[in-house]
């Protein structure tokens, strides 16, 4: 059996500190007109990694969530972080599209224009939001609030409780923050 010894997470301002420096800008060309995000340096180190889920569920531990959920893609890696650091459980939101077919009941909500100007349609299955579920959805960055706002019409569908969004980034103007009950760990003027 081999034993690995993990360092304690990090904690806010070592961990804030550490998620800016782990982050990169990259300009991708001229055929862009901005930057490209690089978040992989958060997982590529097991501080961070261990640190992320513990930071996120701080920002909302007094709000006694029962339940996390997160959009696909990054947010399957970070979901599950902060809802083993709660001690709940986690359901995936999961994006329409292309020839995938899920076999459960779905709600599903369209999202506003993202940040692309894209509509999205985002499903939760049913039998994974219960009416008495205190939900607190989580995302790695949040621009627009779009992907955020779709998950809270879904809760609310289901009978739930959304009681905000936890975020390692808010990249959005600052009354989007109040209007979403979002809290973040960075905001987009950290990361220079």
């Amino acid at each position: 059996m081999v034993v690995v010894a993990i360092s304690p997470p990090l904690r806010d301002d070592s961990l804030r500190a550490a998620l800016a420096e782990a982050f990169h800008w990259f300009d991708p060309g001229a055929h862009s007109d901005h930057l490209v995000s690089d978040v992989s340096g958060w997982w590529h180190s097991p501080e961070l990694l261990a640190s992320v889920g513990p930071g996120l569920a701080a920002l909302f531990a007094d709000a006694a969530p029962t339940l996390v959920v997160s959009p696909e893609v990054t947010g399957f890696l970070v979901g599950p972080l902060v809802a083993v650091a709660l001690g709940v459980g986690f359901a995936p939101a999961v994006k329409d599209g292309g020839d995938r077919r899920l076999v459960d009941r779905v709600t599903w909500a369209r999202t506003p224009p993202d940040y692309r100007g894209r509509e999205l349609r985002l499903g939760v299955r049913d039998r994974q939001i219960r009416g008495t579920d205190r939900v607190l959805v989580v995302d790695d960055w949040v621009a627009t609030g779009a992907q955020v706002r779709a998950l809270y019409d879904v809760v609310a569908l289901r009978g739930a409780t959304a009681v905000g969004c936890a975020a390692i980034v808010n990249a959005g103007p600052p009354p989007l923050a109040a209007d979403l009950r979002l809290r973040s760990l960075l905001t987009a003027a950290d990361l220079r």
